[in-house]
C-alpha cells in the first residue's frame, strides 16, 4: 500500500502479562491528556496489551471526550478497571480450575475469568460502532498464520469480547489453547487458537500496512545474555527457542523503524527498555535508565502486583509515550508536569 492510500491513526499495543497492561496503562494516559486517545482510528493489540485495549473498547461508549478531545473520566472508566485487575491471581487459579477439568481448556477457563471480572456476556459486534476499530490478535496453531478478532456483523461479531482477549493471551502452555467454533465454516470444525506472541509480539500487521501514522507501545521483555549456557536437552532447546523468539521481535522492530526512516508512514515507538534521553527533550521527565530497566523485568505473569509497582509501570509507560510523541508526532503538545503518581515514581 502506497503512502497516499494510508489513512488514520494506528495504535499497537505489545504483549507481556499484567507488566504490560499497566506500562501500556501509562501510556494511553498520556495520549489522552495530549489529545490523541480519540485520533487513533485502529487499536492492534496482543496478549497483556488485549487486556488494557479490551477494557478501553468495552468502555468506549461511557467515556466523555470535551472539546480538545480528552477523555475527562479516563480514570474512572479505564484506570481503575485495570488497578483492580492487576490485584487479581488469575493465572494460577485458571491454570488449576483446568487440570480438574480436563473437558475444558485453560484458555476457555481464562475467558470465563475475563468475563467474570471485567466484560461479562459483551459481544464483539457490541461495541461502539462510532468508535475506533479493536483488532485483538490470536495465533492459529493450526496453520501458523495471525487471527484477527474485531467488531463486525455476522457469526464473527458474535463471538465474546472476553475470548477474544483471552485468545489473545493464551500463554503456552499453561494458559493455552483458546477453541473456537469456525463461524466460516458450516461442519462444527474448531479452530485453536494461542497466544498472539507466538507470532508477533507487538501486534503491528493490523495497522503497519494500512495507517498513515503508526505509533507502537512495546512493553516485551528482552532475551538477557546468559554466560553459562546448559548443554542438557532440555533447557538447551528452552535457549535455542529464546533466540528465535528474540530474532522474530529484533526483526520486526527493525523494519518498523526502518519504515520510520523511510516515511513509508509516520509515528513512533517506544518501548519499557526505552532511554528517555535518546528522545533528546530538554524537559522530558526523569527516567534514569537503571529504574526503567528494572520495571522493564517486572513478571509477566498474570498474578497479583503490588500496588507501588503497579503505579511506577504506569508512570514509565507514561514518560515513555511522552517522549515518543513529542519528540516524533506531536512537538507542539504541552510538557507534563510529572508523573500520574508521583510519590511512586520510577523506583
Amino acid at each position: 500500500m502506497t503512502t497516499s492510500q494510508r489513512k488514520g491513526v494506528g495504535l499497537a499495543l505489545s504483549g507481556g502479562g499484567y507488566r504490560a497492561m499497566l506500562f501500556h496503562t501509562g501510556a494511553l494516559w498520556r495520549l489522552n491528556e495530549i489529545g490523541w486517545l480519540s485520533k487513533i482510528t485502529t487499536f492492534s493489540s496482543v496478549s497483556g496489551g488485549s487486556i488494557v485495549a479490551g477494557i478501553l473498547a468495552h468502555a468506549w461508549k461511557n467515556l466523555d471526550f470535551d472539546e480538545h478531545g480528552v477523555a475527562t473520566n479516563l480514570g474512572e472508566q479505564v484506570v481503575e478497571p485495570i488497578r483492580v485487575l492487576a490485584s487479581t491471581n488469575l493465572d494460577v487459579p485458571v491454570t488449576l480450575r483446568a487440570m480438574v477439568k480436563p473437558w475444558r481448556s485453560a484458555g476457555e477457563e481464562l475467558a470465563k475469568a475475563y468475563a467474570k471480572h471485567l466484560f461479562g456476556k459483551c459481544r464483539l459486534d457490541e461495541l461502539d460502532p462510532a468508535g475506533p476499530q479493536f483488532v485483538f490478535t490470536a495465533t492459529n496453531l493450526q496453520d501458523g498464520a495471525l487471527w484477527w478478532f474485531f467488531r463486525q456483523q455476522g457469526p464473527h461479531g458474535r463471538i465474546p469480547l472476553a475470548t477474544a482477549v483471552a485468545a489473545s493471551s493464551a500463554f503456552p502452555p499453561m494458559l493455552s489453547p483458546v477453541l473456537i467454533t469456525d463461524p466460516a465454516a458450516n461442519d462444527g470444525r474448531k479452530i485453536v487458537l494461542s497466544d498472539a506472541g507466538v507470532y508477533d509480539n507487538l501486534g503491528l500487521d493490523p495497522v503497519e500496512g494500512h495507517c498513515a501514522t503508526v505509533l507502537v507501545s512495546d512493553a516485551g521483555k528482552r532475551m538477557r545474555p546468559a554466560r553459562d549456557v546448559k548443554r542438557d536437552w532440555p533447557r538447551q532447546l528452552l535457549r535455542v527457542l529464546d533466540v528465535i523468539d528474540n530474532q522474530v521481535r529484533e526483526l520486526r522492530t527493525g523494519s518498523l523503524l526502518k519504515s520510520y526512516v523511510d516515511k513509508s508512514f509516520a509515528g513512533t515507538y517506544w518501548s519499557s527498555y526505552s532511554d528517555v534521553a535518546n528522545f533528546e527533550l530538554p524537559d522530558a521527565l526523569p527516567a534514569p535508565v537503571e529504574l526503567t530497566h528494572a520495571l522493564a523485568q517486572t513478571s509477566t505473569r498474570l498474578t497479583k502486583t503490588p500496588e507501588v509497582v503497579q503505579e511506577r509501570l504506569i508512570n514509565w509507560g507514561y514518560a515513555a509515550s511522552d517522549a515518543g510523541m513529542r519528540r516524533w508526532v506531536d512537538h507542539d503538545a504541552p510538557a507534563p508536569s510529572g508523573f500520574p503518581y508521583p510519590e511512586s515514581g520510577l523506583g
